[in-house]
């Protein structure tokens, strides 16, 4: 897939830290979130490219982090270290300018004498990128109290005059402190924003990118195009998740289980038996891999590192679907189920009766519709159990006979499916990459399908039926459209 990539850039590589792409010095005081938010920001949870942590100065050098789309540098972000003492170093830039009010050309000599001192060496470091031109993302825990060491950080970047926003990271509910700490900024900075690093989606990291437009229209251009190119990544990527739930679907609709028998075991009930509870074991497995295989390739597409996906073998073994708890809970209600079933047997029927030219006189659509619907009614709660049937099968060029077990009887066993992969797709979008917890997707969300509308339902109840019916390919063009317009409403929430 092309598209967007992260280079991870140190001190000590360059000579310069703002180049012709617009560039972003993030700074602020230590553990108010900066790298959290470009973590978030950039989708990194890699703490060998953005180290995320509780524990103050993790971040101890500048590292700068450009966007590149294509090989090119579209936009660089700069994490530097976080301010450690802004009170003593504003009573030092202020004695080194003297009387009146210090400049840019002041904080340069200040940053060329502490660059060989070292008495204030992170605040030295974090204002370098700054006088070579970088505008300023400022973060803040607006969580904390607004202290004199705050505003000191203030009055240093503005007397560097760059476009500067500042940014209140929530992460706590203090409205009170959020206003106050909006009206302080509001006076220092061009732009006050508002981002929850540890629970942003995509609309919001798109928007704080769109923000930066507002600060300096020289960068517009540049900016825009970003956006552009990031929304069409995106695009790119729901299209390929579609792709790997529609695989996933069409594999697990169409999965059989065989074993082979003796003739003369053919009748043997208890022989039938014993297979039967081994091969459904077998079967539920596979579709547990099935579905575990499919989240780690989502998981990869969406650059998660840190989250997992556990799907445990026979996790569909013992689904009652003729209990109302669990009516309650998955796939769609029975009455669903027939309409679905219905339309869809419809439109087969109907499929019938233009082929014959009208000779069925719209008997064709009529039955394919009761069919349908009657099919979905009385099966849609059958338990799921599984056929099992003796059939000729090759093994090994040779001809046997074998039994053969799956797909379940009842007509909800796909809703089901679809409905837990919707769950797991959401969890996955909707997980920040500022958070560095090692979290495990095993929820059991549901209610998806449910809120579809009618013609959705039929469309999808459509396909599902070519794949039972063991349709050579999964891909189906009207399926796979409907299938994206549904993933981007769960990224919306």
């Amino acid at each position: 897939m092309r598209g967007w990539s992260v280079l991870l850039l140190k001190t000590e590589r360059m000579k310069e830290w703002v180049t012709d792409a617009p560039t972003f010095a993030v700074v602020g005081k230590i553990n108010m979130g900066k790298s959290s938010v470009l973590s978030t920001l950039l989708e990194i949870d890699d703490d060998r490219l953005i180290r995320v942590s509780s524990t103050p100065g993790e971040t101890t050098a500048c590292q700068a982090l450009p966007l590149i789309f294509d090989d090119r540098e579209m936009i660089r972000f700069v994490d530097t270290p976080g301010f450690s003492r802004a009170l003593e170093a504003m009573r030092a830039i202020q004695d080194l300018h003297g009387e009146g009010t210090p400049n840019l050309e002041t904080i340069e000599r200040f940053v060329e004498e502490q660059l060989e001192k070292r008495e204030f060496e992170d605040e030295a470091m974090l204002l370098k990128p700054i006088i070579e031109g970088a505008g300023v993302l400022y973060v803040i825990d607006p969580s904390k109290p607004l202290r004199d060491a705050f505003v000191a950080e203030m009055e240093i970047i503005r007397w560097t005059g760059t476009p500067r926003m500042a940014l209140l990271n929530e992460k706590a509910d203090h409205p009170e402190r959020t206003e106050e700490w909006r009206i302080r900024l509001g006076s220092y900075f061009n732009l006050v924003r508002t981002f929850n690093a540890h629970d942003a989606r995509f609309e919001e990291r798109r928007s704080l990118l769109k923000s930066l437009l507002a600060i300096d229209e020289s960068n517009q251009s540049r900016i825009e195009e970003t956006i552009r190119l990031i929304d069409g990544e995106w695009e790119q990527r729901r299209e390929e998740g579609a792709e790997v739930v529609m695989e996933f679907l069409g594999k697990a609709l169409k999965h059989r289980e065989t074993e082979k028998i003796d003739e003369k075991e053919e009748e043997l009930e208890h022989r039938k038996e014993r297979a039967r509870e081994a091969l459904q074991k077998r079967y539920y497995s596979a579709i547990a891999k099935l579905e575990e295989r499919t989240y780690r390739k989502l998981l990869k597409l969406y650059r998660h590192k840190l989250l997992k996906v556990e799907v445990a073998e026979g996790k569909f073994h013992g689904v009652d679907l003729s209990s109302e708890e669990t009516w309650q809970k998955w796939g769609l209600s029975r009455s669903q189920l027939a309409i679905a079933g219905g339309l869809a047997g419809g439109a087969a029927g109907a499929a019938i009766d233009i082929g014959t030219a009208g000779l069925t006189h719209g008997l064709g659509t009529l039955f394919g519709a009761l069919t349908g619907a009657g099919g979905a009614f009385f099966k849609g709660d059958s338990l799921p159990e599984l056929k099992i049937s003796a059939q000729g099968v090759r093994f090994d060029g040779q001809s046997h006979k074998a039994l053969v077990l799956g797909p379940p009887e009842s007509d909800n066993f796909a809703w089901i499916l679809l409905d837990r992969v919707l769950h797991h797709y959401e969890e996955i979008v909707s997980r920040s990459h500022g958070r560095r917890d090692e979290g495990m997707i095993e929820g059991e969300g549901s209610g998806w399908v449910r809120r579809f509308s009618r013609d959705r339902r039929v469309i999808m109840q459509k396909w599902i039926q070519t794949q039972l019916k063991g349709a050579e390919r999964s891909f189906d063009p009207e399926a796979f459209r409907e299938l994206v317009k549904i993933l981007q409403e769960v990224e919306a929430g």
